[in-house]
């Protein structure tokens, strides 16, 4: 596949900032971005949300991390290093995204850096990540400024309503999805289980753009989420165009659940590790 290019040793590398949680098993969360931003040549930024207490079994329980320090993360880096584009993950909390929006907007950062919003509410296994209250605030607050969301079916489905269960339903929900506000919306096709194929859907209010791809026949597809929206967000910092962004993130993405690998005694991890071997 064609990945980014890398910045020579020596000169400062682009930006990505990632907020989210961090996952103790390393699968997802601020890890995923993180390998994702290193093996794509890109600096990473962070912002911590909440820590939680996970394996490859599941989430045994989470902490969130004050929204004072949340913000003081995001603009720590925003206003020294600078940001060329951001993602968000687990948020947990009403409270917590409240504060991401405001700071996002009284930074500046709105419409001029791109933001890719991953709705992260449960876990693979089910487990919680978004307290039920939080849902309204995703939407009402952090959608309007997103430039992309990406949610999984089962997200489109709590956001939504719409239980996508083919073509004709995955455009309905694209359109929901993107009524509620961000400039660009994905309904990704990944849990589409009865299609030999994983269908993605990108719709901007006018256009709609397909994407496919053969299944990847792996359990180990922890982390596969959050992959796709780093990935997307870091080709949106080297000024790809939005369809052209999203094109790249589901070829890295496809390409890490072919190099999955176990992990524990459940579901392993999809893996950016394969461009250590490439080429």
């Amino acid at each position: 596949m064609n990945v980014l290019p890398l910045t020579p040793p020596g000169r400062a590398p682009l930006r990505v900032l990632t907020i989210a949680g961090s996952d103790s098993g390393g699968g997802a969360g601020i890890q995923a971005d993180m390998r994702t931003f290193a093996l794509l040549g890109i600096h990473s930024l962070v912002a911590v949300t909440a820590v939680t207490v996970q394996n490859s079994l599941g989430v045994k329980g989470f902490h969130e991390i004050p929204v004072d320090i949340v913000a003081g993360q995001i603009e720590a880096v925003a206003t020294d290093i600078g940001v060329q584009a951001a993602k968000t993950g687990m948020l947990a909390s009403s409270e917590i995204i409240d504060t991401v929006a405001d700071t996002w907007t009284r930074l500046g950062l709105a419409g001029t850096v791109p933001l890719v919003v991953d709705p992260v509410c449960a876990s693979m296994h089910g487990d919680p990540l978004l307290h039920p209250s939080a849902l309204e605030s995703l939407t009402a607050r952090l959608f309007p400024l997103a430039t992309l969301v990406t949610p999984n079916l089962d997200e489109v489905r709590l956001i939504t309503g719409i239980d996508v269960v083919d073509a004709d339903t995955q455009r309905a929900a694209a359109r929901a999805l993107h009524a509620l506000g961000p400039r660009w919306a994905l309904v990704k096709g990944g849990h589409l289980r009865s299609s030999a194929h994983s269908p993605d859907l990108l719709f901007d209010g006018a256009d709609f753009y397909e994407y496919d791809s053969v299944r990847i026949d792996t359990p180990h597809d922890h982390g596969a989420g959050d992959t796709l929206a780093a990935a997307a967000a870091a080709a949106l910092a080297h000024g790809y165009p939005l369809p052209d962004a999203v094109a790249f993130a589901k070829e890295w993405i496809t390409e890490c659940l072919r190099a999955a690998y176990p992990l524990g005694g459940g579901h392993g991890s999809v893996s950016a590790l394969f461009r250590l071997s490439d080429g």
